[in-house]
């Protein structure tokens, strides 16, 4: 498929749609940069973030008095903060999507009961009104589905980096007994 052939078949599904389909895009453009960022956010800074946050709080001497653990209750709190933001703007652009489409379904359909009346149910325009109030309906579904997947994905990947980061702030009593387990032998 050339370049020309993909832009003419956009031009004319954004023809079809009318100009709610731009204001689909705009959103659909929005939820994937909002994506985007999440991914290079988990991929290079927060590892950065991780490691610095661990080596100030495996710096400290002190990892076991109602001040130390208030302070990583503060810290696990402060990176639970940054795993999740954006995530429930990118599940609400997700729900977005498909009402976006639906409400252009419904102008479409009442430019469909404008031709019934105009022309007394011409089959052919009803159903070209038809097929173009459900464009913008798929491509709003189109948007929602394939950007579900991600969104669940960076939910996963938030939740286990929390969990992980979590666990890996341990107090000496924590730690302590860690190796007690290890050295206990294992009965059957």
């Amino acid at each position: 498929m050339s370049w020309y052939t993909f832009t003419s078949n956009i031009a004319h599904i954004f023809a079809l749609g009318g100009p709610m389909m731009w204001a689909l895009l705009l959103v659909c453009l929005v939820l994937w940069l909002l994506m985007v960022e999440r991914f290079l956010f988990l991929r290079f800074s927060y590892p950065a973030l991780r490691e610095s946050l661990l080596q100030r709080w495996n710096a400290r001497a002190d990892r076991d008095s109602w001040r130390a653990k208030s302070i990583r209750r503060e810290t696990v709190c402060e990176v639970q903060l940054q795993l999740q933001a954006w995530l429930s703007t990118i599940r609400t652009l997700i729900a977005v999507c498909p009402l976006l489409g639906l409400m252009v379904t419904v102008t479409g359909m009442i430019g469909v009961f404008e031709i019934i009346t105009l022309t007394g149910g011409d089959s052919q325009a009803i159903a070209a009104g038809v097929y173009r109030a459900t464009v913008p309906t798929m491509s709003g579904l189109v948007i929602s589905l394939s950007a579900q997947y991600f969104s669940a994905r960076l939910r996963h990947l938030a939740a286990r980096e929390q969990q992980m980061f979590a666990d890996a702030m341990t107090s000496d009593e924590q730690q302590q007994a860690k190796n007690n387990q290890k050295l206990k032998p294992k009965i059957k």
